[in-house]
């Protein structure tokens, strides 16, 4: 007889639940404190919404009016070393985790005034989303963009499901690190449907990680009523269902909240983490500005009115008052030191218009217009004391021949040897005596606790990476196929391309990504692209493309030791060949920004990259054109050798462009456009371009082979080009 047995999470699973009576338990100076807190949040966001109505915030202002009790029980059990990031809706957490810095110990809202420290984190904050010089990103934030790390605000994310992630990466490199801290991702219904969120979850269950999910169910995304998008409406269920620790709790009554925070770290002190942590609340206003919901029709005035009954400081009033903790006129001081701090710091960030009443920004306050494109990447400078060797220096030096791959894994080896904070992150990497490709072997002889194995879940793990870089790690993120990095194109675009620049700056972001390209294997359309061009629409990445063993060793060691971003593009063609590499070597770095000329000539010069340097060596050599061959190396933006390039087509005066994908996907067009405005004057001819086809490869072999850039490809090239000279 069939029988049907109920099934219920591994995890524990509840609502907390609190009675009026509760709010004895805690210190009447803890009550009143969270009480003036939520009160400088709430006067502080509706001080925003007056400056967004004068045209004074360039951009949204998305309060969190109504949310104020999540933030505040929140912030009570985090210390300055702990972490945190939130979403476009963060102004009520980040506001308190950067007040909460400043706090002297024994403050008392009642009798104290503000101290310097706690003013200077409200007029900062206030001046970033102004998008002005004095805020902590120096304007380039905003409202949404906001990091300031001495006071655990690491970053937050515009991105609906962008920040869960980050989290899990700040506390993946506490965990490693050996560091007693916390990480919460504050974010939203609507993010906890995406998919990003649930692959963070995923994966910090999976490595046991201290990071607290805090969802702020407030019933809406924009306008959509979660009900309407989603069948199972309590949304700690997602981290029950994947072993986690979940607990739902009221968002309007700070102390609930603040018990629900209090047992979420007892339980990753005592049993490890991670905690879901779900807060039911309600945003008083529309997504974004000082209308209501129902002006819009999505809501109803009677509903917003039945949620404004339970507003968190009107109900933390009425508990006070019941207590007997605050008077009238306390209420009333408390009321005015709050909104004076808050009226002093937008003071000091406007002015009179001459002859009127209306304000304006002084102009002393707004960034430089020239500025715009500081602080993309660093300066390189981390890399000044390293050894430097290039194939010109060889001579007299022992060499021996390696495979690629074998070279490869005694690189990042010895590099894990000397950096700690080294890890290697990716599918498959723990496995196989070295993963899919052998490139782990020599670490996980010697730190497989550094070797993480991730799930299938690139956009999910690149976020992880990107964490842990911001929190003192060196990850190695592997992508199994190049393809598969249009699936982490969120995080490699929004996450890593962007955010040293649009935080102003003055920050590592030490992260490598290992990215396997196999276009000419047969795995078929899906499996066989070149996703350089990807990360060259972002110049918050350096991108190198290794031809040569010894070109791996030199720039992988550069890549961790920089403090940028990096896309290393592996070519499986090249893995099982054989190269000569300085005997035992493994520790010398070659500086980004150089290209090599492989071949020296006369007729033209061809710029090629991977497995074209050789197809293009060949031509060469089977045409009898004398051209000059120049190796890439570096394809980024910064990383171009303009004054090499340019050296060649001054002697030329002609320009070949070798690059095996698919045309649609390739960098040469960009390439030629900066030589016509670089060297035009040095031109003779048309720039030619040689790509694959513009389909991307498919499985029969015939069409596999057509269907990617050749050495024939290149001879017809060459002669084309050669022969009006």
């Amino acid at each position: 007889m069939v029988r049907q047995i109920p099934l219920s999470p591994s995890a524990a699973w509840f609502r907390l639940e609190l009675e009026q009576s509760d709010w004895r338990d805690e210190t009447a100076q803890d009550l009143i404190h969270w009480y003036g807190q939520m009160l400088l949040i709430r006067r502080f966001e509706e001080k925003l919404l007056d400056l967004e109505k004068a045209g004074l915030i360039h951009g949204p202002a998305h309060a969190s009016i109504g949310q104020e009790a999540g933030a505040v029980g929140a912030m009570s059990v985090l210390g300055a070393g702990d972490k945190i990031n939130g979403t476009h809706r963060a102004h009520h957490q980040v506001l308190m985790k950067l007040v909460n810095t400043e706090v002297p110990e024994g403050f008392d809202i009642r009798t104290d005034t503000f101290t310097p420290g706690m003013d200077e984190a409200v007029y900062r904050f206030m001046a970033e989303i102004m998008g002005l010089v004095p805020g902590y990103c120096g304007g380039r934030g905003g409202s949404m963009h906001m990091r300031f790390a001495d006071a655990g605000v690491v970053g937050t994310s515009a991105i609906v499901g962008g920040n869960p992630p980050h989290a899990v990466g700040y506390a993946l490199a506490d965990k490693m690190l050996e560091r007693n801290q916390v990480s919460v991702a504050f974010f939203g219904d609507g993010a906890t449907q995406n998919g990003a969120s649930y692959e963070a979850m995923n994966i910090a269950a999976a490595q046991s990680l201290p990071v607290i999910f805090f969802i702020e169910n407030n019933l809406y995304g924009v306008s959509t009523r979660v009900s309407d998008v989603t069948r199972e409406t309590r949304l700690s269920s997602r981290g029950a269902m994947l072993g986690i620790t979940s607990i739902e709790c009221d968002g309007m009554d700070v102390v609930a909240v603040h018990r629900a925070m209090a047992e979420a770290r007892r339980r990753i002190r005592e049993q490890g983490g991670p905690v879901v942590v779900e807060a039911l609340c309600y945003r008083h206003f529309h997504q974004s500005g000082s209308r209501s919901g129902s002006d819009f029709g999505y809501r109803t005035k009677e509903e917003e009115a039945e949620w404004r009954e339970r507003d968190p400081i009107a109900l933390a009033r009425e508990r006070l008052t019941a207590l007997g903790y605050l008077s009238a006129e306390e209420f009333d001081r408390i009321d005015q030191l709050v909104t004076d701090r808050v009226a002093a710091a937008a003071a000091r960030l406007t002015e009179p218009v001459p002859g009127g009443n209306a304000l304006r920004i002084p102009d002393r306050l707004w960034p430089e217009a020239g500025s715009r494109d500081r602080g993309i990447l660093g300066d390189l400078s981390e890399l000044a004391g390293r050894r430097m060797l290039d194939h010109d220096q060889l001579g007299g030096l022992p060499l021996e021949k390696v495979k690629f791959v074998t070279a490869a894994s005694e690189t990042i080896a010895a590099a894990m040897e000397r950096d700690p904070t080294i890890i290697v992150m990716g599918e498959d990497v723990h496995q196989m005596r070295g993963g899919v490709s052998g490139f782990t072997k020599g670490a996980l002889e010697r730190w497989p606790g550094r070797v993480l194995p991730m799930p299938i879940a690139e956009n999910g793990f690149t976020g992880v990476a990107l964490g842990a870089a911001l929190n003192g790690l060196r990850p190695i993120v592997e992508i199994m196929f190049g393809d598969f990095c249009f699936t982490a194109a969120d995080q490699i675009a929004h996450g890593v391309g962007k955010v040293r620049h649009m935080f102003g700056d003055g920050f590592p972001v030490p992260l490598v990504m290992r990215v396997r390209v196999s276009p000419h294997t047969g795995y078929g359309s899906q499996h066989s692209g070149d996703p350089s061009s990807l990360f060259g629409l972002f110049p918050g990445w350096r991108i190198v493309t290794p031809s040569t063993a010894f070109d791996y060793i030199g720039l992988m060691n550069s890549a961790l030791a920089c403090n940028d971003p990096v896309a290393v593009i592996e070519h499986t063609e090249l893995y099982q060949r054989e190269f000569e590499v300085p005997q035992g070597d493994r520790d010398y770095c070659i500086p980004f920004g150089t290209a090599r000329v492989v071949r020296q000539g006369n007729a033209c010069t061809v710029l090629a990259t991977s497995v074209m340097v050789q197809n293009a060596v060949k031509a060469a050599q089977e045409t009898g054109v004398d051209a000059e061959i120049i190796d890439l190396r570096n394809i980024d933006h910064h990383g171009m050798d303009w004054e090499l390039i340019g050296a060649s087509i001054d002697k030329t005066g002609r320009v070949v462009i070798a690059e095996q994908t698919a045309r649609s996907l390739s960098m040469g067009a960009t390439w030629a456009a900066e030589i016509q405005e670089r060297f035009f004057d040095s031109l003779d001819h048309e720039i030619l371009r040689v790509t694959g086809g513009l389909a991307a490869p498919t499985v029969s072999a015939v069409l596999n082979r057509a269907a990617l850039a050749g050495a024939g490809d290149v001879g017809d090239a060459l002669l084309r080009i050669a022969e009006n000279q």
